[in-house]
C-alpha cells in the first residue's frame, strides 16, 4: 500500500453487517471509529485522491442495534483497527510495523499532531529502517510538528526502555539494549510531553529502498 495517510487512504473499504440498524446510527459510529483508526495510519505522508469506507447492515439476523449497543460497537472498532494495520503491515517496502504513542500532551489534538510529525518524518522512518534508536530524530520530529512542547519536560522510550528522561539521557541508557529492541518487526516509540492530559495513538511503517524502487520504477 502507498499514498496512505490522513484522511483515509487510497483504499476501499467495506464492512458488512447481519444486524438490522439506521443509517445514521452506522454513519455515526462510523464516523467516530474512523477517527481513531483509518484516519490514524501513515504510510507516506501522502494523502489520497480516492478513497471509500462503506458499511452494509442487511438485517437478516433480526438483532437491532442503536446508538446505545456500546458491545456492537466495539466490536466494529476492533475490525476498523485491524484492518488499518493491516494497510500499514502491507505499506510499499516497508518491513516493520510501528505504533507512536503519545501522552502528557496540552491536549489530544497536540498528541495528534505530535504523533503524526513523528510518523510522517522521513529521517525518523528511514532511522527504524536501519533499526537505528535514533531518539534525537524523535525530538526533531516534536520540536517541528508546531504543537506545545518543552524540552525540559520531554521522555522518550523505544518500547520499554527509556531512552530520554525529562530532556536529557537517561543514565541507565544502553545503546546495545535499544538496538536489540529495533530488530524486531513490530515496534512501539512511546513520548511522553509532561505538559498535560492529552493522548494519541498512530501508526506507521518504516521507509526502504523497496518504496523507492516500487515508485520509482513504474508510471502511473
Amino acid at each position: 500500500s502507498g499514498m496512505i495517510a490522513p484522511d483515509m487512504a487510497t483504499m476501499l473499504v467495506y464492512i458488512f453487517t447481519d444486524a438490522a440498524a439506521d443509517r445514521e446510527v452506522l454513519q455515526s459510529m462510523v464516523s467516530a471509529l474512523n477517527d481513531q483508526t483509518f484516519n490514524c495510519i501513515t504510510v507516506d505522508s501522502d494523502t489520497s485522491t480516492s478513497d471509500s469506507l462503506l458499511m452494509a447492515a442487511t438485517g437478516t439476523s433480526g438483532v437491532r442495534i442503536d446508538e446505545t449497543s456500546v458491545g456492537f460497537m466495539e466490536a466494529l472498532r476492533r475490525v476498523m483497527l485491524d484492518l488499518a494495520h493491516q494497510v500499514v503491515r502491507d505499506g510499499e517496502g516497508a518491513t516493520k510495523f510501528v505504533e507512536i504513542a503519545v501522552t502528557g500532551a496540552s491536549s489530544d489534538a497536540d498528541a495528534r499532531t505530535h504523533a503524526m510529525a513523528i510518523a510522517n518524518s522521513p529521517l525518523v522512518k528511514t532511522a527504524i529502517a536501519g533499526e537505528d534508536a535514533n531518539w534525537g530524530r524523535i525530538v526533531m520530529a516534536v520540536g517541528k510538528s508546531g504543537a506545545p512542547a518543552d524540552r525540559d519536560t520531554l521522555s522518550i522510550w523505544f518500547g520499554d526502555i527509556l531512552v530520554a528522561n525529562k530532556g536529557w539521557v537517561n543514565p541507565d541508557y544502553r545503546e546495545e539494549d535499544a538496538a536489540a529492541y529495533m530488530k524486531g518487526q513490530e515496534l512501539c516509540i512511546a513520548v511522553d510531553l509532561g505538559l498535560g492530559g492529552g493522548k494519541a495513538h498512530v501508526w506507521t511503517c518504516d521507509l526502504t529502498h523497496g518504496y523507492i524502487d516500487i515508485n520509482a520504477d513504474y508510471r502511473s
